[in-house]
Protein backbone atom coordinates (compact mmCIF):
# COMPACT_ATOMS: atom_id res chain seq x y z
CA UNK A 1 0.00 0.00 0.00
CA UNK A 2 1.15 3.34 -0.84
CA UNK A 3 1.59 5.55 2.61
CA UNK A 4 -1.07 8.57 1.81
CA UNK A 5 -0.54 12.39 3.63
CA UNK A 6 -3.76 13.03 4.84
CA UNK A 7 -4.25 16.91 5.70
CA UNK A 8 -7.50 17.82 8.12
CA UNK A 9 -8.63 21.16 9.08
CA UNK A 10 -11.72 22.58 10.89
CA UNK A 11 -13.46 25.65 10.58
CA UNK A 12 -16.05 28.12 11.53
CA UNK A 13 -17.68 28.38 14.57
CA UNK A 14 -16.40 25.12 17.23
CA UNK A 15 -18.53 22.76 18.84
CA UNK A 16 -17.75 19.71 20.57
CA UNK A 17 -17.13 16.64 19.49
CA UNK A 18 -14.84 18.44 16.72
CA UNK A 19 -11.71 16.53 19.22
CA UNK A 20 -13.07 13.46 18.95
CA UNK A 21 -13.12 13.65 14.60
CA UNK A 22 -9.76 14.61 14.76
CA UNK A 23 -8.64 11.81 16.99
CA UNK A 24 -10.24 9.15 14.78
CA UNK A 25 -8.91 10.37 11.95
CA UNK A 26 -5.21 9.83 13.65
CA UNK A 27 -5.74 6.62 14.84
CA UNK A 28 -7.50 5.12 11.83
CA UNK A 29 -5.26 6.76 9.15
CA UNK A 30 -2.22 5.40 11.48
CA UNK A 31 -3.59 2.24 11.79
CA UNK A 32 -3.56 2.27 7.86
CA UNK A 33 0.19 3.67 7.57
CA UNK A 34 -1.27 7.41 6.47
CA UNK A 35 0.40 10.33 7.86
CA UNK A 36 -2.13 13.06 9.20
CA UNK A 37 -1.25 16.55 8.91
CA UNK A 38 -3.14 18.90 11.33
CA UNK A 39 -3.72 22.54 9.44
CA UNK A 40 -4.40 25.26 11.93
CA UNK A 41 -6.84 28.05 11.67
CA UNK A 42 -9.42 26.87 9.33
CA UNK A 43 -8.96 28.06 5.78
CA UNK A 44 -6.28 31.09 7.20
CA UNK A 45 -3.69 28.00 7.64
CA UNK A 46 -3.60 27.72 4.14
CA UNK A 47 -4.26 31.16 2.70
CA UNK A 48 -1.48 32.71 4.98
CA UNK A 49 0.96 29.66 5.05
CA UNK A 50 4.26 30.88 3.81
CA UNK A 51 6.67 27.70 3.24
CA UNK A 52 9.62 30.40 2.99
CA UNK A 53 9.55 31.70 6.62
CA UNK A 54 9.68 28.71 9.19
CA UNK A 55 7.90 30.23 12.20
CA UNK A 56 4.66 30.89 9.75
CA UNK A 57 5.21 26.71 9.33
CA UNK A 58 5.35 25.84 12.50
CA UNK A 59 2.42 28.33 13.50
CA UNK A 60 -0.33 26.48 10.98
CA UNK A 61 1.24 22.94 10.63
CA UNK A 62 1.10 20.58 13.23
CA UNK A 63 2.22 17.09 12.78
CA UNK A 64 -0.74 14.73 14.57
CA UNK A 65 0.22 11.14 15.82
CA UNK A 66 -1.30 9.16 18.10
CA UNK A 67 0.86 10.15 21.35
CA UNK A 68 -0.51 13.90 20.69
CA UNK A 69 -3.96 13.40 20.30
CA UNK A 70 -4.36 10.46 22.95
CA UNK A 71 -6.71 12.63 25.31
CA UNK A 72 -8.26 15.18 23.13
CA UNK A 73 -11.48 13.54 22.54
CA UNK A 74 -12.03 14.63 26.62
CA UNK A 75 -12.39 18.03 26.13
CA UNK A 76 -14.11 20.31 23.94
CA UNK A 77 -13.06 22.83 21.29
CA UNK A 78 -10.35 22.26 18.55
CA UNK A 79 -7.07 21.79 19.55
CA UNK A 80 -6.33 22.80 15.52
CA UNK A 81 -8.13 26.48 16.34
CA UNK A 82 -10.58 27.67 14.00
CA UNK A 83 -11.12 30.92 11.92
CA UNK A 84 -13.96 32.33 9.62
CA UNK A 85 -11.89 33.01 6.61
CA UNK A 86 -13.17 32.39 2.87
CA UNK A 87 -10.67 32.20 0.19
CA UNK A 88 -12.47 33.43 -1.83
CA UNK A 89 -13.34 36.41 -0.71
CA UNK A 90 -10.30 37.81 1.42
CA UNK A 91 -10.52 41.24 2.38
CA UNK A 92 -6.86 41.59 3.24
CA UNK A 93 -3.64 39.62 2.10
CA UNK A 94 -0.71 38.40 4.16
CA UNK A 95 1.54 40.37 3.13
CA UNK A 96 4.08 38.33 1.77
CA UNK A 97 1.33 37.91 -1.35
CA UNK A 98 1.78 39.71 -4.30
CA UNK A 99 -1.85 41.41 -5.03
CA UNK A 100 -1.00 41.47 -8.99
CA UNK A 101 -0.91 37.56 -8.42
CA UNK A 102 -4.71 37.02 -7.09
CA UNK A 103 -7.93 38.00 -8.68
CA UNK A 104 -9.78 40.57 -7.35
CA UNK A 105 -13.43 40.82 -7.37
CA UNK A 106 -14.51 44.29 -5.88
CA UNK A 107 -12.41 44.77 -2.24
CA UNK A 108 -11.74 41.26 -2.17
CA UNK A 109 -9.49 38.58 -3.66
CA UNK A 110 -9.20 35.52 -4.50
CA UNK A 111 -6.26 33.61 -3.12
CA UNK A 112 -7.81 29.74 -4.32
CA UNK A 113 -3.96 30.25 -6.25
CA UNK A 114 -2.33 30.22 -2.89
CA UNK A 115 -4.19 27.51 -1.19
CA UNK A 116 -3.80 25.24 -4.20
CA UNK A 117 0.07 26.23 -3.99
CA UNK A 118 0.24 25.52 -0.17
CA UNK A 119 -1.39 22.00 -0.95
CA UNK A 120 0.68 20.57 -3.18
CA UNK A 121 3.96 21.92 -0.98
CA UNK A 122 2.41 20.46 1.63
CA UNK A 123 2.29 17.35 -0.92
CA UNK A 124 -1.43 16.21 0.00
CA UNK A 125 -3.11 13.15 -0.86
CA UNK A 126 -6.37 13.97 1.01
CA UNK A 127 -7.79 16.99 2.91
CA UNK A 128 -10.40 16.15 5.70
CA UNK A 129 -12.65 19.55 6.38
CA UNK A 130 -14.73 19.88 8.89
CA UNK A 131 -16.99 22.60 9.03
CA UNK A 132 -20.99 24.23 8.68
CA UNK A 133 -22.29 25.29 5.77
CA UNK A 134 -19.72 28.26 4.88
CA UNK A 135 -16.43 26.16 5.43
CA UNK A 136 -18.16 23.68 3.28
CA UNK A 137 -18.74 25.43 0.48
CA UNK A 138 -15.22 26.07 0.04
CA UNK A 139 -14.56 22.46 0.71
CA UNK A 140 -17.37 21.95 -2.56
CA UNK A 141 -15.31 24.67 -4.38
CA UNK A 142 -11.43 22.99 -3.73
CA UNK A 143 -13.60 20.03 -4.95
CA UNK A 144 -14.42 21.43 -8.36
CA UNK A 145 -10.55 22.33 -9.24
CA UNK A 146 -9.69 18.73 -8.35
CA UNK A 147 -8.63 18.19 -4.82
CA UNK A 148 -8.95 15.31 -3.19
CA UNK A 149 -11.48 16.68 -0.37
CA UNK A 150 -13.50 14.45 2.29
CA UNK A 151 -15.60 16.44 4.51
CA UNK A 152 -17.60 16.06 7.91
CA UNK A 153 -20.85 18.42 8.74
CA UNK A 154 -20.43 20.44 12.19
CA UNK A 155 -22.66 22.89 13.53
CA UNK A 156 -25.33 23.02 15.74
CA UNK A 157 -27.28 24.32 14.08
CA UNK A 158 -27.92 21.24 12.25
CA UNK A 159 -28.52 23.33 8.99
CA UNK A 160 -25.95 20.97 6.17
CA UNK A 161 -27.59 19.79 3.66
CA UNK A 162 -27.42 16.37 2.66
CA UNK A 163 -27.12 14.86 6.04
CA UNK A 164 -29.43 14.88 8.99
CA UNK A 165 -27.47 15.33 11.78
CA UNK A 166 -24.16 17.75 12.16
CA UNK A 167 -21.65 17.62 14.98
CA UNK A 168 -22.49 19.54 17.81
CA UNK A 169 -26.07 19.58 17.20
CA UNK A 170 -27.07 17.29 20.56
CA UNK A 171 -24.79 19.05 22.89
CA UNK A 172 -26.40 22.40 22.02
CA UNK A 173 -30.34 21.14 22.51
CA UNK A 174 -28.83 19.33 25.60
CA UNK A 175 -27.87 22.55 27.09
CA UNK A 176 -30.12 24.36 26.09
CA UNK A 177 -33.13 22.23 27.72
CA UNK A 178 -30.61 22.39 31.15
CA UNK A 179 -30.08 25.71 31.35
CA UNK A 180 -34.03 26.34 30.31
CA UNK A 181 -34.65 23.41 33.00
CA UNK A 182 -32.86 25.79 35.67
CA UNK A 183 -34.33 28.93 34.72
CA UNK A 184 -37.32 28.08 35.45
CA UNK A 185 -37.58 28.08 39.27
CA UNK A 186 -36.05 32.17 38.88
CA UNK A 187 -38.94 32.71 36.19
CA UNK A 188 -41.48 31.13 37.84
CA UNK A 189 -40.60 32.38 41.02
CA UNK A 190 -41.04 35.95 40.03
CA UNK A 191 -44.18 34.87 37.59
CA UNK A 192 -42.34 36.37 34.86
CA UNK A 193 -42.32 35.67 30.86
CA UNK A 194 -38.87 33.62 29.99
CA UNK A 195 -37.49 34.54 26.50
CA UNK A 196 -34.81 32.66 25.12
CA UNK A 197 -32.43 33.29 22.20
CA UNK A 198 -30.41 30.16 20.64
CA UNK A 199 -28.39 30.74 16.90
CA UNK A 200 -29.89 29.90 14.21
CA UNK A 201 -29.39 31.96 11.32
CA UNK A 202 -31.32 31.01 8.18
CA UNK A 203 -32.86 27.67 10.51
CA UNK A 204 -34.27 27.01 13.51
CA UNK A 205 -33.92 23.39 13.82
CA UNK A 206 -31.99 24.16 17.28
CA UNK A 207 -34.78 26.62 18.97
CA UNK A 208 -37.36 23.91 17.39
CA UNK A 209 -35.40 21.14 19.27
CA UNK A 210 -35.21 22.94 22.16
CA UNK A 211 -38.51 23.61 22.35
CA UNK A 212 -39.68 19.85 21.34
CA UNK A 213 -37.92 18.83 25.09
CA UNK A 214 -38.88 21.23 27.29
CA UNK A 215 -42.39 21.71 26.08
CA UNK A 216 -42.37 25.09 25.23
CA UNK A 217 -43.22 27.24 22.43
CA UNK A 218 -41.00 28.88 19.70
CA UNK A 219 -39.72 30.66 17.09
CA UNK A 220 -37.77 30.26 13.80
CA UNK A 221 -36.48 31.55 10.71
CA UNK A 222 -38.75 29.73 8.36
CA UNK A 223 -42.27 30.93 9.57
CA UNK A 224 -43.04 34.40 10.39
CA UNK A 225 -45.86 34.61 13.51
CA UNK A 226 -48.17 37.06 13.97
CA UNK A 227 -47.25 39.01 16.91
CA UNK A 228 -50.55 39.82 18.67
CA UNK A 229 -51.36 36.07 18.47
CA UNK A 230 -48.13 34.91 19.94
CA UNK A 231 -48.42 37.53 22.47
CA UNK A 232 -52.22 36.16 23.29
CA UNK A 233 -50.78 32.63 23.47
CA UNK A 234 -47.95 33.08 25.74
CA UNK A 235 -50.54 35.29 28.67
CA UNK A 236 -53.11 32.98 28.41
CA UNK A 237 -51.07 30.35 29.34
CA UNK A 238 -49.10 32.18 31.78
CA UNK A 239 -52.12 33.30 33.33
CA UNK A 240 -53.30 28.97 32.93
CA UNK A 241 -50.41 27.76 34.79
CA UNK A 242 -50.11 27.22 38.45
CA UNK A 243 -47.03 29.05 39.10
CA UNK A 244 -47.97 31.77 36.63
CA UNK A 245 -45.01 32.12 34.16
CA UNK A 246 -44.35 31.44 30.28
CA UNK A 247 -41.27 30.44 28.40
CA UNK A 248 -40.61 30.42 24.61
CA UNK A 249 -37.13 30.41 22.73
CA UNK A 250 -36.15 31.76 19.83
CA UNK A 251 -33.81 31.69 17.14
CA UNK A 252 -31.70 34.15 16.37
CA UNK A 253 -33.07 34.79 12.71
CA UNK A 254 -36.80 34.08 14.11
CA UNK A 255 -39.02 37.21 12.89
CA UNK A 256 -42.19 38.32 13.06
CA UNK A 257 -45.10 40.26 10.82
CA UNK A 258 -43.69 44.07 10.71
CA UNK A 259 -40.21 43.11 12.54
CA UNK A 260 -37.29 42.38 10.36
CA UNK A 261 -34.01 41.30 11.89
CA UNK A 262 -31.16 43.84 12.81
CA UNK A 263 -28.20 43.59 12.21
CA UNK A 264 -24.55 45.50 12.65
CA UNK A 265 -21.03 45.46 12.31
CA UNK A 266 -19.01 44.25 9.30
CA UNK A 267 -19.86 41.36 7.49
CA UNK A 268 -17.33 38.37 8.29
CA UNK A 269 -15.55 36.24 5.20
CA UNK A 270 -18.96 34.81 3.98
CA UNK A 271 -20.81 37.78 4.03
CA UNK A 272 -23.28 37.52 7.47
CA UNK A 273 -23.50 40.35 10.39
CA UNK A 274 -24.18 40.13 13.80
CA UNK A 275 -27.97 40.22 14.97
CA UNK A 276 -29.77 41.94 16.98
CA UNK A 277 -31.32 40.36 19.77
CA UNK A 278 -34.85 39.17 18.43
CA UNK A 279 -35.21 38.41 22.44
CA UNK A 280 -35.04 41.69 23.54
CA UNK A 281 -37.14 42.88 21.17
CA UNK A 282 -40.20 40.57 21.81
CA UNK A 283 -39.60 41.36 25.51
CA UNK A 284 -40.01 44.72 24.34
CA UNK A 285 -42.79 44.25 23.10
CA UNK A 286 -44.44 42.09 25.39
CA UNK A 287 -43.93 44.68 27.93
CA UNK A 288 -45.81 47.46 26.37
CA UNK A 289 -48.72 45.51 24.47
CA UNK A 290 -49.47 43.45 28.21
CA UNK A 291 -47.23 45.30 30.98
CA UNK A 292 -45.60 41.68 31.97
CA UNK A 293 -42.26 41.04 33.32
CA UNK A 294 -40.24 39.46 31.04
CA UNK A 295 -36.67 37.64 31.58
CA UNK A 296 -34.51 37.43 28.61
CA UNK A 297 -31.37 34.82 28.42
CA UNK A 298 -29.22 34.58 25.08
CA UNK A 299 -27.77 30.68 25.55
CA UNK A 300 -25.70 31.12 22.11
CA UNK A 301 -22.35 30.63 22.83
CA UNK A 302 -22.46 28.48 25.74
CA UNK A 303 -24.17 26.22 24.06
CA UNK A 304 -20.94 25.23 21.70
CA UNK A 305 -18.59 25.05 24.50
CA UNK A 306 -17.65 22.02 27.00
CA UNK A 307 -17.14 18.59 26.25
CA UNK A 308 -19.73 16.92 24.06
CA UNK A 309 -22.75 14.98 25.11
CA UNK A 310 -22.55 11.07 24.41
CA UNK A 311 -24.62 11.19 21.09
CA UNK A 312 -21.69 13.93 19.36
CA UNK A 313 -18.97 11.93 20.44
CA UNK A 314 -20.31 8.67 19.31
CA UNK A 315 -20.92 10.20 16.01
CA UNK A 316 -18.45 12.84 15.57
CA UNK A 317 -16.29 9.42 15.81
CA UNK A 318 -18.04 7.51 13.73
CA UNK A 319 -17.98 10.24 11.13
CA UNK A 320 -14.19 10.56 11.58
CA UNK A 321 -13.92 6.92 10.64
CA UNK A 322 -16.41 6.95 7.56
CA UNK A 323 -14.07 9.82 6.18
CA UNK A 324 -11.46 7.55 6.22
CA UNK A 325 -13.34 5.32 5.04
CA UNK A 326 -13.57 7.52 1.85
CA UNK A 327 -10.40 8.11 1.84
CA UNK A 328 -8.78 4.67 2.14
CA UNK A 329 -11.60 3.10 -0.36
CA UNK A 330 -10.17 6.10 -2.86
CA UNK A 331 -13.32 8.75 -2.85
CA UNK A 332 -13.55 12.37 -2.83
CA UNK A 333 -15.93 15.11 -3.14
CA UNK A 334 -17.94 13.01 -0.41
CA UNK A 335 -19.26 13.76 3.04
CA UNK A 336 -19.51 12.11 6.35
CA UNK A 337 -23.42 11.86 6.79
CA UNK A 338 -26.67 10.63 8.28
CA UNK A 339 -29.31 10.00 5.42
CA UNK A 340 -32.61 8.08 7.03
CA UNK A 341 -30.97 7.48 10.29
CA UNK A 342 -28.13 5.49 8.54
CA UNK A 343 -24.61 6.29 8.69
CA UNK A 344 -23.30 6.82 4.72
CA UNK A 345 -21.12 9.18 2.69
CA UNK A 346 -23.08 11.82 0.69
CA UNK A 347 -22.12 14.21 -1.87
CA UNK A 348 -20.53 17.38 -0.48
CA UNK A 349 -23.55 19.98 -0.61
CA UNK A 350 -23.85 22.61 -3.36
CA UNK A 351 -23.17 26.39 -1.69
CA UNK A 352 -26.04 27.26 -4.15
CA UNK A 353 -28.62 26.13 -2.44
CA UNK A 354 -27.52 27.53 0.83
CA UNK A 355 -28.51 26.01 4.52
CA UNK A 356 -31.14 23.29 4.84
CA UNK A 357 -34.15 24.32 6.74
CA UNK A 358 -36.90 22.97 8.90
CA UNK A 359 -39.89 21.78 6.67
CA UNK A 360 -42.46 23.71 8.56
CA UNK A 361 -45.54 21.45 7.34
CA UNK A 362 -44.33 18.19 8.78
CA UNK A 363 -42.61 20.21 12.13
CA UNK A 364 -43.55 23.25 12.90
CA UNK A 365 -47.31 23.62 14.22
CA UNK A 366 -48.54 27.03 12.88
CA UNK A 367 -51.26 27.65 15.08
CA UNK A 368 -49.82 26.68 18.26
CA UNK A 369 -46.15 28.04 17.92
CA UNK A 370 -44.86 24.53 19.13
CA UNK A 371 -43.05 21.70 17.73
CA UNK A 372 -45.46 18.93 15.81
CA UNK A 373 -45.43 16.15 18.20
CA UNK A 374 -47.52 13.30 16.15
CA UNK A 375 -47.23 11.45 13.08
CA UNK A 376 -43.38 10.45 13.80
CA UNK A 377 -43.97 6.80 12.81
CA UNK A 378 -41.57 6.30 9.64
CA UNK A 379 -39.15 9.26 10.15
CA UNK A 380 -35.36 8.98 11.85
CA UNK A 381 -34.73 10.07 14.90
CA UNK A 382 -33.86 13.55 13.85
CA UNK A 383 -37.61 13.69 12.71
CA UNK A 384 -36.97 15.05 9.54
CA UNK A 385 -35.14 13.52 6.31
CA UNK A 386 -31.99 14.96 4.61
Amino acid sequence: MVRKRIGILTGGGDVPGLNSVIKEVVFRGTENDCEIVGIRRGWEGLTHLNFDDPASQQHYIRPLNRSNTRTIDRYGGTILHSSRTNPRKMRKLPDFLSADSMAKQGDTWDVSPQVLRNLEKLNLDYLVAIGGDDTLSYAAHLDSLGVRVVAIPKTMDNDVRNTEYCIGFSTAITRAMNAIQRQRTTVGSHERVGIFRVFGRDAGFTALYTAYVTSIRCCIPEYKVNLEKLIDLLIVEKHDTPSNYVLVVLSEGAQWEGYTVQEYGEPDAFGHRRKTSVAEALGVEIGKRTGEECIVSDLTYDLRSGEPDFADKLIAGTFGNIAMDAVLSGKSGVMAALVHGCYCLAAIPDPKLGPRRVDIDTMYNKQRYRPNYANKIGLPIFLTKA
